[in-house]
């Protein structure tokens, strides 16, 4: 079926994260307002509304070029610190989003052979309508190469808070 014709977009990416525990990485992911330290493309994200670490939380996202800002306002619908998730939706943008409801979870990553946790995973769904101008192929490629770069970047602050420890 061609993007044109679908009546929704959905995928999801995931990536590991070896030597990260999940309670670690989920301590950076749940603090809704600070993505843009993770994120490669993001200038800034700050609160506008709502209450930090509760639904109703409502963030505004910006990516400024030498030509225009392009941003979005994304409300938290859902957290859940005992499994290590969020929901959010967009609620206003100016980058063609009707609608689009993200998920991301921290889960862990368990060795096989011995049952032994070895890290984590972030797993980042989701579900929008058709973007007019973009291609289904388009809109996860740059979800799955964000959440590559956002875990090489948690990564490495995970490893630098074990190093202070050492």
């Amino acid at each position: 079926m061609e993007e044109e014709t679908q009546l929704k977009w959905e995928g999801e990416a995931s990536v590991g994260l070896e030597g990260s525990a999940p309670q670690q990485v989920w301590g950076l992911l749940e603090d809704f307002c600070s993505i843009h330290k993770w994120h490669p493309n993001l200038d800034t994200s700050y609160q506008v509304d709502g209450v930090p670490g509760q639904p109703g939380l409502v963030r505004y996202c910006g990516i400024t070029s030498k030509s225009s800002t392009m941003w979005v306002k994304e409300k938290l619908t859902v957290i859940d610190p005992i499994k290590r998730c969020l929901s959010y939706e967009i609620v206003d943008n100016n980058m063609g989003f009707k609608s689009y409801v993200g998920t991301m979870e921290v889960l862990p990553m368990i060795n096989d052979a011995d049952d032994e946790e070895i890290g984590c995973r972030i797993k980042w769904s989701f579900v929008c309508d058709p973007m007019v101008g973009w291609k289904y192929e388009d809109l996860l490629s740059n979800i799955e190469s964000s959440l590559q770069f956002m875990a090489k970047k948690m990564e490495e602050h995970v490893s630098s808070l074990v190093d202070l420890n050492t």
